[in-house]
This record gives C-alpha cells, sequence and structure tokens, in this order.
C-alpha cells in the first residue's frame, strides 16, 4: 500500500476508504502484538498453555501481510484481501473466529470504493453475524459476546453527525464494558479470576484502530514469532548433481476478468494439462482464486500456461532434489515419506492427517496409518493454510483429519470447507472430532479402512472415541483454585478435559495423584503413559511402580512421547 503523510491530528472522517482501513488494520495488528503476552495469561487454566494471543496476532498479521504490494485504495478490494490473508493464517479457535468476523465485514463491503458510516456498520453487523455461524454451538461470555454488544451499542449509536471515529471510539468503549461482564456469563472466567481472552485481542485491536484514526503511530510490541525455517543448504545441490526429483511448485492464482470468465472458469483442463508434465497434483478454485499444486520437472510450463487466465499472488518453487539430500543428512529428524517424479499413483481410497507434538508421539501416529502429521498441538496450533498443505500431500480419495485438540478443531474444519469447494476436487475430506490427543489416538488405533462406505467409517472412529479418557500434567503458572483445589504457581497439576483434580510440588506426585482420581471407579484397564521431553527416568519409574501397586489389574504402558508443555499424558481405555 501507498504511504500517506502522517498528521498528529486526524481530521474527522465521514468516509472509511481503502487507504484509511489498511492503515488502521496495521495498527490494530500492532497493538495485539504488543500485548500478545498479555492476552496469552488470560488462560483459564493456569498452564503454559495460553496461546489466544499468538493465534489472534498471527492472524490479523496473515491479513495484513495480503494487503503488502497492492495499490489500491478502494476499500472493498481491500477488505477482500484482508479477507483472504486472514482466513488461510488463521489458527486456533480464536483466530478462526476473528477471520469470520472480519470476512463478514469484507462481504458487507465489497462492493464499496468508499463507504460511510452507516454502511459500515451495517459491515461490521455481518461480520458479528459470519463470526457467529462459523461455531456450531456459540457461548456467551466469549469473544463472539464482546463483538456482538459493541457493535449493536456502536451502531445503535449513530446519527447523521457521527463519523468514522466516532462509530470506532464507541465500538472500543463498549468492548471494555462487555469485557468486563464476561465473567459473569461464564462461570469458568469468574472462577479462575480472568476475563475473556479473545475478548481482550479483539479489543487491543481496536485499540489499535482508534489511536491510528486519532492520528497517533502504533508500535508493534515484541510478541512471540514463529521459529524461521531453516535456510535451504546450497551445497547439498552443486555443479555435479544430476535433478533426479524435481520441483514442488505451488501457485496461487487470481483469475483476471480481463482473461477469462471468472465465475464460469473450468479448472479440468489445467488440470489435464499439470498431468502430462507432472504428479501429487492438487488444483482447485475458491472464489476467483486458483490454487495449484504439483511435481514437475518443468516448472516454467506451469508458469506460462497460469498467465493465460489470471497473475500470480504467490509462487514457491523447491527443489526437491536438495529436500531430499537434506533429509538424508538428518537421520535424528523423524522419517518422512520420499517424493518421486514418477508418474502419480492411483489414490488409494483413505487416508488419514492428524495433528501431534514430539517425535515419540509422532513416530506412533505415523506407525498407525498417518500420512502426514501436521506440526502443533498446545502453544503451535497449525493454520488453515498448514491443513491445506497437509491435504496437498495425501494422495487418497477420502482425507479422515485428526485434530487431536479442541482449539484447533476450527481450522481444521474451516480447511476442509475450502477444500471440498471446488465442485472438480476429487477428494473429500472429514473431521473427525478428536479434541485431545487420546481420542485420536484410540480412534486411529480402531481405524478400519477396510469399511466400504466413509461415513460409517467416521462413525466408528466417533464410536470409538466415547470410551477413552484423557488425562494431562501440566506445571502451573500462577496461583488459583479451580474446582476445589489450590493450586500456586510452579506446582504440578493434573486435569481431565476440563476438571481440575489434582495440585503437587512434584511432576511424579501429580501424575500419581491424577491417576488415582482416573482409575478409582474401575472402568479402564488399560492406560498409555506419554512421557514428555525432558521428564527423568526416575519420575516416570515412580509412577509405573504406584500402578503396579495400585491397580494390579491395570495394564500400564509407558512410552516416550517427546512432547511440549505435558510432562505426563494419560490415555485411559
Amino acid at each position: 500500500m501507498k504511504k500517506e503523510t502522517k498528521s498528529k491530528k486526524q481530521k474527522t472522517t465521514r468516509f472509511l476508504d481503502g487507504w484509511t482501513f489498511a492503515r488502521m488494520l496495521r495498527g490494530g495488528a500492532a497493538r495485539l502484538s504488543a500485548k500478545a503476552d498479555t492476552v496469552n495469561n488470560l488462560n483459564v487454566f493456569p498452564v503454559p498453555d495460553g496461546d489466544t494471543g499468538d493465534n489472534m496476532r498471527m492472524t490479523i498479521e496473515g491479513g495484513v501481510a495480503a494487503l503488502d504490494g497492492m495499490d489500491s485504495g478502494n476499500l472493498g478490494e481491500v477488505s477482500q484481501a484482508l479477507s483472504k490473508g486472514m482466513l488461510l493464517g488463521a489458527r486456533g479457535n480464536s483466530g478462526v473466529i476473528l477471520s469470520q468476523f472480519f470476512a463478514g465485514v469484507g462481504r458487507g463491503l465489497a462492493t464499496c470504493e468508499k463507504a460511510d458510516v452507516g454502511t459500515v456498520g451495517n459491515a461490521l453487523r455481518e461480520g458479528v453475524k459470519q463470526a457467529y455461524a462459523s461455531v456450531l454451538t456459540p457461548m456467551e461470555g466469549t469473544i463472539l459476546t464482546v463483538a456482538r454488544e459493541a457493535v449493536d451499542y456502536a451502531v445503535s449509536r449513530i446519527t447523521p453527525k457521527s463519523s468514522i471515529q466516532t462509530l470506532f471510539s464507541d465500538l472500543e468503549k463498549e468492548m471494555k464494558a462487555s469485557l468486563a461482564r464476561t465473567p459473569d456469563l461464564l462461570e469458568a472466567l469468574k472462577e479462575a479470576g480472568v476475563i475473556d481472552s479473545g475478548g481482550a485481542g479483539l479489543l487491543y485491536i481496536m485499540e489499535g484502530f482508534n489511536k491510528i484514526l486519532q492520528g497517533e503511530e502504533v508500535k508493534a510490541g515484541r510478541g512471540k514469532k514463529e521459529k524461521a525455517k531453516p535456510a535451504p543448504q546450497a551445497h547439498t545441490f552443486g555443479p555435479n548433481s544430476v535433478m533426479e526429483y524435481g520441483y514442488c511448485t505451488e501457485l496461487l492464482v487470481q483469475l483476471q476478468h480481463s482473461k477469462v470468465q471468472i465465475d464460469t472458469f473450468n479448472i479440468e483442463p489445467l488440470t489435464a494439462f499439470l498431468q502430462e508434465i507432472g504428479d501429487s497434483i492438487v488444483a482447485f478454485k475458491a472464489d476467483s482464486i486458483v490454487k495449484i499444486h504439483v511435481h514437475t520437472m518443468t516448472p516454467e510450463k506451469v508458469l506460462a500456461y497460469c498467465r493465460q487466465f489470471g497473475e500470480f499472488i504467490n509462487v514457491k518453487i523447491e527443489n526437491m532434489s536438495l529436500q531430499h539430500s537434506e533429509t538424508i543428512d538428518k537421520p535424528e529428524t523423524a522419517p518422512k515419506k520420499e517424493t518421486s517424479s514418477k508418474p502419480a499413483v492411483k489414490r488409494k481410497k483413505y487416508g488419514a492427517i492428524a495433528v501431534a507434538n514430539g517425535a515419540g508421539i509422532e513416530q506412533i501416529f505415523t506407525d498407525l496409518g498417518v500420512d502426514v502429521i501436521v506440526h502443533g498441538g498446545q502453544t503451535k496450533n497449525p493454520s488453515i493454510q498448514d491443513f491445506l498443505d497437509a491435504f496437498d500431500q495425501v494422495a487418497a480419495e477420502h482425507i479422515f483429519v485428526f485434530p487431536n485438540n479442541g482449539n484447533i478443531m476450527l481450522a481444521a474444519q474451516q480447511a476442509a470447507e475450502i477444500y471440498q469447494e471446488d465442485q472438480f476436487n476429487p477428494v473429500a475430506v472429514y473431521v473427525v472430532g478428536s479434541k485431545d490427543l487420546g481420542s485420536g489416538y484410540v480412534a486411529l488405533a480402531s481405524m478400519d479402512t477396510s469399511v466400504e462406505n466413509p461415513m460409517d467409517l467416521k462413525e466408528q472412529l466417533e464410536t470409538a472415541m466415547k470410551h477413552v479418557a484423557t488425562g494431562c500434567v501440566s506445571p502451573a503458572v500462577r496461583d488459583a483454585q479451580l474446582n476445589g483445589v489450590e493450586i500456586h504457581n510452579g506446582d504440578y497439576i493434573g486435569f481431565v478435559g476440563k476438571e481440575m483434580l489434582v495440585s503437587e510440588s512434584c511432576a511424579a506426585e501429580a501424575a500419581c495423584g491424577l491417576l488415582k482420581h482416573m482409575l478409582s471407579d474401575g472402568s479402564f484397564y488399560v492406560v498409555t503413559a506419554f512421557v514428555g521431553h525432558g521428564v527423568a527416568p526416575e519420575q516416570a519409574q515412580n509412577v509405573e511402580s504406584f500402578v503396579k501397586d495400585n491397580y494390579p489389574e491395570v495394564e500400564l504402558y509407558l512410552t516416550e512421547g517427546g512432547q511440549d508443555v505435558y510432562p505426563f499424558i494419560f490415555v485411559a481405555e
């Protein structure tokens, strides 16, 4: 976007244009970045997995990044670019809801070169409507409530004398008031002594908006950044190397009205062309964007062909021979399936994708038949784009996705919807309702690929998950009292789902106390214990002895999970 001259005092604005909206978005992203850790720390459970602030920050930053390089002050164009960028970058439930809010706003502004206060107000109402629609069972006392109450209040105060400044000032004012009321609507917030974290993130974005509208600068804080990917090592592909594996070529192509009829654009000829020059092909159309993935020796032909109907939003071409060399140079990493430049193998009937964290857990899931591991979990929620990339890698007619975390479910579901929007896409995606590691583990272990109907298989997987309980041990990061359990910062706590059960000074003692609760009614006979990164062998042995001495009828299997955050995860069947 072009830069405009900054002034210390902003004039009253009757219309919102694309330039102003883009500045507001950058200010909102910067304000949230500065406050991301504050939002993270509003987690109901006092465990080091609060990532709402980071999820929302990375989501809005994905939208802002989509504005880079735009040379337009058209409000509709800016809002559409923002919506697409946020959608692909959305992660965690809070990030997905945030992206859907701005997608609704974008829909309300889609045809506007600029918009008056009333039009912006109606667009905000569309944002609330779409945010609520994105959640299967909307819960009050959350970001949804904060957005709805603030928008209702601000829009109700619009008069002929209103300006963009007064509208967003009213929004911020009511967001603060609504956020303060969230503990009265959610008992879990009141018990934990915190306000809703997602609502707080939205408020910080709105504060950034208003600072920009008031002519102030907003400096980004030192929010946690995603770990940069290591740069390719050029020495692994030198002057005498042979190009054996081809290029992994990925494109996002914006269809152009000047080149094709976008509404009736047929992707089949493109797919047929890609089949002639490569394999591992995925090509689908979402609105006016075409996403392409292909392994080919001639990526230049892909680029030339696609220029016939559009222009590139993003291009990624990676040397798979180099990638293959790097993989075999690093034997300590988890094994990955090799890519090949041979003709594509016919798609198998069923494939599986699972979210996992920890080398041991990832290997177990791979042994259970998972085709692609999406790296993530607590504190590391994958984005919608991460899931879309994973779908591209599975050569199956029906893909089952195991999110294994309640906070990842929405991102997986949104990705599945996007992936299947194209009528020519031959792949069906099913998101299994695994909200914790244990559910995913048991469901995968019971996955019978001989079942003919995929919906019958999904039902069997969902049924298998009903007979498992997952308990976690984690260090506490603040004092709290939950479910009658007094917790001190630095203690180790044990819980099942949202039920806090024990707090002890030692991880092994907390593990034993948690198992005592889980095994007390005699309904579980098999327990798999995933031991986390850095747990001392004697602690694991203490847990094993506890079960052997007190529950001789229970079979305990200790395995090195290598997961972060949780020293112990117990899966009881």
